[in-house]
């Protein structure tokens, strides 16, 4: 399963306060619908015996849904009835009869799985269980109605493997969490043979088994310093694909011997993580490696591929990347990732040397003019080189411009180059935009990743200030006009932005940010709980220990509140189970003590971020309106019907 997702992917007025020169060289405004409402068509699968083309798109009440259609014909037709979220993730079952989804309730992420059957466009919950939270181990085709599937229904802290039988509904359960196992691996039979323990002091450990029937044994540890892991079985079954860091600088990926523990090295970069890697079905053999270094750039490692990847990449511009295929391996299906416009996708047949376009995700995105991607490496003030992605508005020299520092979440995570709606909306609207992958990013190598170590609120954020004086050196950004944002660590950089360095920025959009690291810490899910030990209480820090809970309260802009100066937007999903309507809550009930300027908006029907196209749509607005009268850029009206009140708190709006 982890190889089939690593196939496949969150203003009223018009403040003219520039001159109207400069305002008539910029293109056109793009409608804010064109670029945050629902895609026409998206996230194509083509199904394994390659006779049928699913994809998502919206039905008559703009509701995302899987859409099917036979390949040749003009039949397409959506099988799917959800009536409120849409379905952002799905996947054809082995036999090709049903595709496969996964839904929460508003955002809350107890993903329920379902079965939407072709023939009798019936849909079943496979997974009816209350509050549990379901996730996809495998599939293969030797097992046509079947896959494995973990639950934590017995358990709310750890996941149970269970065999589904798609036709009957039936679930057996295949193997017991012991209390600590955060990730199954199974072999091309199916069976759960590798499972990757969690231990208290930090460390985790992968174990293997011949059989079912057979004792776990220990194959490899590593503490929280290294990064390992492990994908799949290869054919025979001897041997584990795994991506590591261990004697290495940055994730390679090897082999190794399940018997012996021999590891044979596969691709590597001295500097960048293995960042995909694309394997043959049935067999698992790895036919190419990719790395995202200021692009995708693909390693092809097996020579029978190597002539269709070569005239595959000439279809069109963009980095590439197989996102679905047969189970022959005769016909894949390509997407095109773009700077300056919407993901395109193709069909590439293997026996006839030949692609055919099926789609442009956002196909009204061709009638306006975007901004290309810039690729600057910039150098903190202790030696790191950040990679960072500058996109300016077309039309405008790229000079004193107003900046919005966009920053990504995570914080164990990456921006990349290729389009991004966000980016294009602030760029159209007059601002610069700067994306920085600052030291705790994943993608280049290990010591650049431990580098972020204990430092949030201090390293980290020197990082992004390091890029703004860049930007600022550099004569592109106005120093006065500088506006943080992002979601989720975004959300909270943007609120240490205001507190620990409040006259760097003009203001600020926090979405789903803590605001206090303790009481994020400690409201987590209950399934997070036996990854802390390996992941937020060494990098970040664990609130149980009096020295480190002082630490972490130093770090939390709560606590920092007198020091803001400039205006900030808060926007916060109601049932969000990481980042939790407290988090916010508690920041704009201290903000509103102390008579600073906040905007609170809270989605009632959301999560850890906004998914339906109606609350981005929403959002967009009242964000293009708040950056307009704070940094003087473009902003279209707001309709009536996406005005929203501010959430009340502490007694005012």
């Amino acid at each position: 399963m982890k190889r089939i997702f690593s196939f496949l992917l969150l203003a009223g007025v018009l403040f003219a306060t520039a001159p109207p020169a400069v305002r008539a060289e910029l293109p056109p405004l793009i409608p804010r619908d064109v670029l945050f409402g629902n895609p026409e068509k998206a996230t194509p699968q083509i199904s394994p015996d390659g006779t049928h083309l699913a994809y998502l798109a919206p039905d008559a009440k703009n509701v995302l849904q899987v859409w099917v259609q036979t390949i040749g014909k003009d039949d397409a037709a959506a099988i799917t009835k959800d009536s409120h979220r849409g379905i952002r993730e799905y996947l054809w079952a082995p036999s090709g009869q049903q595709v496969l989804y996964f839904q929460d309730n508003d955002g809350d992420e107890n993903f329920h799985m379902y079965a939407s059957d072709l023939a009798t466009k019936e849909t079943r919950d496979l997974t009816p269980f209350q509050g549990i939270r379901a996730t996809p181990v495998a599939t293969d085709p030797k097992f046509p109605n079947e896959m494995l599937v973990a639950m934590n229904r017995r358990n709310k802290q750890v996941f149970d493997v269970y065999r589904l039988d798609f036709t009957t509904g039936a679930l057996t359960l295949e193997v017991e969490n012991p209390g600590n196992v955060g990730d199954w691996t199974t072999d091309l039979d199916m069976k759960v043979r590798g499972r990757t323990l969690q231990n208290p002091d930090g460390t985790t450990t992968f174990e293997v088994r011949d059989t079912p029937a057979s004792e776990w044994h220990k194959l490899l540890s590593w503490p929280a310093t290294e990064q390992v892991n492990v994908w799949t079985f290869d054919q025979t079954g001897k041997s584990v694909y795994m991506t590591s860091t261990l004697g290495a600088n940055a994730a390679r990926l090897v082999s190794m011997d399940v018997a012996t523990g021999k590891e044979t090295m596969i691709a590597e970069d001295p500097k960048y993580d293995v960042s995909g890697v694309m394997m043959a079905p049935k067999t698992n053999a790895i036919q190419a490696v990719a790395f995202n270094r200021a692009r995708t750039e693909w390693k092809i490692l097996d020579p029978s591929i190597q002539a269709d990847v070569a005239a595959m990449s000439k279809l069109s511009d963009g980095d590439y990347g197989r996102v679905s295929g047969t189970d022959d391996d005769q016909k894949w299906l390509v997407g095109f990732t773009r700077d300056a416009g919407g993901v395109k996708y193709y069909v590439w047949d293997r026996g006839a040397k030949k692609g055919d376009f099926l789609f442009s995700a956002r196909p009204k995105l061709d009638q306006y003019t975007l901004s290309p991607m810039q690729t600057p490496v910039i150098k903190t003030r202790d030696g790191l080189n950040l990679q960072c992605y500058l996109t300016t508005p077309m039309g405008m020299p790229a000079k004193n411009l107003p900046l919005v520092l966009y920053v990504h979440g995570g914080p164990w995570a990456r921006d990349a180059w290729g389009f991004n709606g966000t980016v294009q909306w602030y760029a159209n609207r007059g601002y610069a935009v700067l994306q920085v992958n600052y030291r705790g990013s994943t993608g280049f190598g290990k010591p650049f990743l431990n580098a972020a170590t204990h430092e949030f609120a201090g390293k980290m954020h020197n990082d992004l200030i390091d890029a703004v004086n860049w930007a600022v050196k550099k004569g592109i950004a106005d120093p006065k006009k500088v506006c943080i944002t992002g979601g989720s660590y975004g959300g909270y950089a943007t609120l240490v932005g205001l507190t620990f360095t409040p006259d760097v920025f003009a203001c600020g959009v926090d979405v789903v940010g803590p605001s206090n690291l303790v009481s994020l810490i400690e409201s987590f899910p209950p399934y997070w709980k036996p990854f802390m030990a390996s992941s937020w209480y060494p990098r970040v820090g664990d609130p149980s220990d009096p020295a480190q809970r002082k630490d972490l309260e130093a770090r939390s802009p709560l606590f920092k509140v007198s020091a803001i100066k400039a205006p900030l937007m808060i926007i916060q999903g109601a049932n969000d189970p990481r980042v939790t309507k407290k988090e916010s809550d508690q920041m704009v009930e201290a903000m509103q003590k102390q008579g600073k300027e906040i905007e609170y908006y809270v989605f009632a029907d959301e999560g850890h971020g906004l998914q339906r196209p109606e609350n981005r749509l929403k959002y967009s607005a009242l964000a293009e309106r708040f950056l307009a009268k704070h940094l003087g850029g473009r902003a279209e009206p707001i309709p009536t019907e996406l005005m929203m009140e501010p959430a009340a708190m502490a007694g005012t709006k």
